[in-house]
């Protein structure tokens, strides 16, 4: 993606965000240009939360949509030609993005309860089922009371696993356990899954053509693909008749005998303040790990699984996001003799400001500045949620973050220049040597 600019159209080929032109007649720089892009798919990403959030706090919605208006009205063609006014404006963006993703954590955890750990079953599947994508939680509970006591059995896909941890939803008996693994195993899931499959926000992969499934395939609100069934009004009608005409998962070659954890709400953790501090003065626990953000297809995601299978024993994961698909199957134990769990699943990927959380109270028990704790961060970038994650995290002033498998398109090396300058940002390369890196630092 890069920005058109009509003036500059009418008087040479193509716009002044063109790799062909380094600046148009407006004046607008191919910097400039990439770094409003930055603006665009941030703030599609900020949308995304607030509208989670308007679900819970409306009135809290305002000072984020202000943000997104202002963006927006920022990126026209022949407002701004200041690079570091294009810089402050990112900053306003990350930090509407760690208020809304704040929030919106705060409005789940009042309403659903603080999620606390759980072992979820993978890929166990019985009875007429229905199997829910996306992040919605308020849709979730929604879905649950509709279809108690129906006959039907519930499971969660990719970034719905967290709603396992939250105490409201484990009452309810027919919520049995996850299928799957990130967003885009969609279309080869559905063909084995025999039940119905709702995605209730972004991250649908559209099925093709004639494929066998779509005529099980709910969605949600926003969320929409031709051919399949809209849930409107939360009339869940139609998909609890088609579920129970649906062969039953008994059976069907998908399931395992395999466990997932979740539920490591950053207040849940930080409850074991005591024990993480204790083993930190005695040397069992050396370094934090942050591990999270967006999955993508592909070998290159591998280098998340391998980093975090080779981390030594006394270092904790912290995770979130769809990206933990990679690894959140791998028995990484406990911390030597203090009970502490090495993985800390925090959630969704809006869950993702629970590690500044614990990094601020570290910071604030170490007295140590954030950015000199021993906390590594790697993250894997996909979408747009990943990019307003990004700049809520150099918004706080957080640095130091390997970012990979590989750089964003609308990323050029001025703009990743500044960013290495002014927040060490550094591109993963493979994960034996970054690790060795990150070892030593």
């Amino acid at each position: 993606m890069s920005m058109f600019c009509y003036q500059c159209e009418m008087s040479q080929k193509g716009g002044c965000g063109s790799t062909g032109a380094t600046v148009g007649t407006c004046g607008k720089d191919e910097n400039l240009a990439r770094l409003q892009d930055i603006m665009i798919f941030g703030l599609k990403g900020l949308s995304a939360y607030r509208e989670h959030l308007n679900s819970f706090k409306p009135e809290l919605t305002k000072e984020i949509d202000d943000v997104m208006s202002e963006t927006l009205y920022f990126t026209l063609t022949n407002v701004n030609f200041n690079f570091q006014d294009h810089i402050n404006q990112l900053m306003k963006v990350g930090s509407a993005g760690v208020k809304v993703m704040a929030e919106l954590g705060e409005a789940h955890m009042n309403k659903f309860g603080v999620p606390t750990p759980v072992v979820v079953p993978q890929n166990k599947v019985e009875g007429k089922a229905i199997l829910v994508s996306g992040h919605d939680l308020d849709f979730f509970e929604k879905l649950l009371i509709a279809t108690e006591d129906k006959g039907i059995n519930i499971y969660t896909h990719s970034e719905m696993l967290p709603a396992h941890g939250y105490p409201e939803f484990r009452k309810f008996k027919h919520l049995k356990g996850n299928v799957g693994k990130a967003w885009f195993d969609q279309a080869k899931l559905m063909e084995k899954f025999p039940g119905t499959f709702v995605v209730n926000t972004n991250c649908i992969v559209p099925p093709k053509k004639n494929c066998s499934y779509l005529d099980r395939v709910f969605t949600h609100n926003i969320v929409g693909i031709e051919g399949s069934t809209p849930i409107e009004n939360y009339d869940f009608t139609e998909l609890i008749e088609k579920t129970l005409m649906c062969e039953s998962a008994n059976g069907v070659d998908l399931n395992e005998d395999t466990t997932l954890t979740t539920g490591h709400n950053y207040k849940t953790v930080l409850t074991l303040a005591p024990q993480i501090l204790k083993a930190l003065e005695e040397g069992k626990i050396k370094q934090f790990f942050v591990v999270a953000g967006c999955d993508a297809p592909g070998k290159p995601g591998e280098y998340y699984r391998e980093l975090t299978e080779n981390l030594p024993k006394d270092t904790v994961i912290l995770t979130s996001s769809c990206g933990k698909f990679r690894f959140n199957d791998i028995d990484f134990g406990e911390i030597e003799g203090t009970g502490i769990p090495r993985y800390l699943d925090l959630g969704q990927c809006n869950d993702s400001y629970g590690a500044v959380e614990i990094a601020k109270a570290l910071s604030d028990a170490l007295d140590t500045p954030i950015n000199d704790l021993p906390v590594s961060i790697v993250l894997s970038w996909m979408e747009q949620k990943a990019v307003i994650i990004l700049l809520a995290l150099f918004s706080l002033g957080v640095k130091d973050i390997y970012l990979g498998p590989k750089p964003p398109q609308f990323v050029n090396e001025d703009i990743f220049n500044f960013l290495a300058e002014n927040f060490n940002l550094t591109l993963t390369t493979n994960a034996k040597d970054d690790l060795q890196k990150l070892l030593i630092a």
